[in-house]
């Protein structure tokens, strides 16, 4: 007999306004903010602590782009950012927005890069920085 996992009322509230989210990249004080403004009752501990053990069950997945940015999570349900799943991000310097980009361009350059340099890169680690289409449009491009 499978044993059914135990959910609080917090992670209720959470997972529904995680699935909310699904296809956007967030940030444990964006999911802090977004229940202070509600009046939920879900402290900052509760949120960084169901945050990665989402990560650890799949539900989540967790990007740390620098040292200097806060991680970034994405609700992926049962879909996530799997080592066969060749895609790349862009990370917006105006808005902080990140972007999955799935591009033939750039595997042909993954594959240049190990074929005339010998080196491997990582896409789900790759991050291009620039300015997102929305921002450019506001002029915001710094």
């Amino acid at each position: 007999m499978i044993k059914a996992k135990y959910r609080t009322r917090q992670q209720d509230l959470l997972l529904s306004y995680l699935r909310q989210t699904q296809g956007k990249h967030f940030t444990a004080e964006d999911v802090r903010a977004h229940f202070e403004q509600t009046n939920a009752a879900i402290g900052t501990a509760t949120v960084y602590r169901n945050l990665e053990k989402l990560v650890s069950e799949g539900i989540l997945t967790k990007y740390v782009i620098d040292e200097h940015s806060a991680a970034c999570f994405e609700y992926t349900g049962e879909r996530c950012c799997r080592d066969e799943e060749k895609h790349f991000h862009l990370k917006c310097e105006v808005c902080g927005r990140l972007i999955h980009l799935e591009c033939d361009e750039l595997a042909c350059i993954s594959m240049h890069l190990q074929k005339d340099h010998g080196f491997t890169m990582n896409p789900l680690r790759t991050v291009f920085y620039g300015v997102c289409a929305e921002c450019g449009k506001k002029g915001e491009n710094q």
